[in-house]
This record gives structure tokens, C-alpha cells and sequence, in this order.
């Protein structure tokens, strides 16, 4: 794919990310109302994201930091913060990072 074509490409699909994260929809319905496969969908959303640098956190993992919460705590790009509990189970916090990135 040439280079032009490739960014218009990358450029429609992050516009499409943007109006299924808007439109409250499910990616299913989404996706049929646009014409276009759940498969197209994810695997531009999965490009797209791999071209978003990662951003890294100091955790503070002494005695003092682990007194205020003994667990997991991730902050979002939104700034939002998810604290997960120790003995969280798999299939919830799947559940949950399912939810945010539907969001």
C-alpha cells in the first residue's frame, strides 16, 4: 500500500474508532450499520493502537505506598484510575478492561 494511501487509511479508521466510541453502540452494531466486519474493525483498532507510544509509571512499591493500597492500581491514558483488589478474579477484570476499551 502506498504511503498516501496508508495514512488516508489509518486516518479513516481512527475517525471510525472514534464515532463507534461516541455513538454508544456495540462493535457489532456498529459495524453493521457501517457496512463493514468486526474482523476489519479489530484488526485496525489493534495497528492503530500499536502506534501509540507506551507511557510508563513509577510504582511506588515500598512498605509506606503499600499501606494505602494493598493491590493493583492502573492509571489511564483519560487519567481515569482503576484499582483492582488483590484476589480480583481473571474472568471480572476481563470483564472490566473489555468495558474500557469499548469505551
Amino acid at each position: 500500500m502506498r504511503a498516501t494511501a496508508r495514512v488516508a487509511s489509518e486516518k479513516k479508521w481512527q475517525e471510525l474508532m472514534g464515532q463507534q466510541r461516541q455513538s454508544k453502540l456495540s462493535v457489532s452494531a456498529f459495524c453493521r450499520q457501517h457496512g463493514f466486519t468486526e474482523q476489519a474493525f479489530y484488526y485496525w483498532r489493534k495497528r492503530l493502537a500499536a502506534d501509540e507510544p507506551v507511557r510508563f509509571a513509577l510504582v511506588d512499591a515500598s512498605a509506606k505506598g503499600a499501606d494505602r493500597f494493598a493491590g493493583l492500581e492502573l492509571i489511564l491514558v483519560s487519567g481515569d484510575r482503576l484499582r483492582i483488589a488483590p484476589g480480583t478474579d481473571a474472568a471480572t477484570l476481563r470483564v472490566v478492561l473489555h468495558v474500557l476499551r469499548e469505551r
